[in-house]
């Protein structure tokens, strides 16, 4: 009898891990579990990706903020700042740099001109580099508010396929109904599993991108200043 007990707990046991739910479940429960994980896989590599990213664009932001507040020439900090990785502070002002050479070449100089075209220039370049760092956070919002409802889906059909069983088999008994009722609970768990971290990434992420978005208007107005500083100085 002791032995019949052990054999019959492992065998409930065994019908109730992660694998066996899964390759029990209905066709329709498998491909929405298939869904949610293959979305989770999907929302964890960009928010891998993005962390790695905004971690290193603190460090390369602060090394070209400490250059450009060096005291030296616009000239002399585009040439100092050349060894330094990308970083979306340093594509503003290289973009302003590249529209000021090219001024430079013009023979017929108009200071306000100059100023507005460099503006213009800027703000192209800060928009530019918003879009860039935003990059697949339409993903992340996408993932965040669609699994649950494909997670629900998935239990709604798996709770379905269990009152089809009981009403098949005449049998109202636990033992029947609990094995569809875990498979279609387990495609809830992984909607959530997958929604939850994409959510909590984007509004991070967002966060981070209107940080980044404040220095680089920032640095554009403390370099219009000192542009325009230099040309009343001429």
């Amino acid at each position: 009898m002791e032995n019949e007990a052990l054999i019959s707990t492992s065998q409930i046991n065994d019908e109730f891990t992660l694998m066996s739910l899964f390759f029990r479940a209905d066709l329709v429960v498998k491909l929405v579990i298939l869904i949610l994980f293959a979305a989770s896989i999907f929302s964890w590599t960009i928010i891998i990706h993005k962390i790695r990213l905004f971690r290193s664009l603190k460090k390369i932001s602060k090394q070209f903020e400490e250059e450009f507040w060096s005291g030296r020439s616009i000239k002399e900090i585009a040439s100092t700042t050349h060894h330094l990785s990308e970083s979306p502070i340093k594509y503003v002002f290289l973009e302003a740099v590249d529209e000021i050479e090219k001024s430079n070449k013009d023979t017929k100089k108009n200071i306000d001109s100059i100023t507005d075209r460099i503006n213009r220039i800027m703000e192209a370049a800060i928009d530019y580099q918003n879009e860039k760092l935003s990059l697949y956070f339409s993903y992340l919002a996408t993932i965040g508010a669609t699994t649950p409802f494909i997670g629900l889906f998935g239990t709604v059909w798996g709770i379905m396929n269990s009152f089809q069983s009981i009403a098949i088999s005449r049998n109202t008994s636990l033992a029947v109904v609990a094995p569809g009722i875990a498979e279609a609970l387990f495609a809830t768990a992984l909607g959530l599993l997958a929604a939850i971290p994409a959510v909590i990434a984007y509004n991070i992420f967002t966060s981070q991108v209107n940080d980044e978005n404040a220095r680089m208007y920032r640095f554009k107005e403390h370099f219009n200043v000192i542009f325009s500083r230099g040309l009343s100085a001429k």
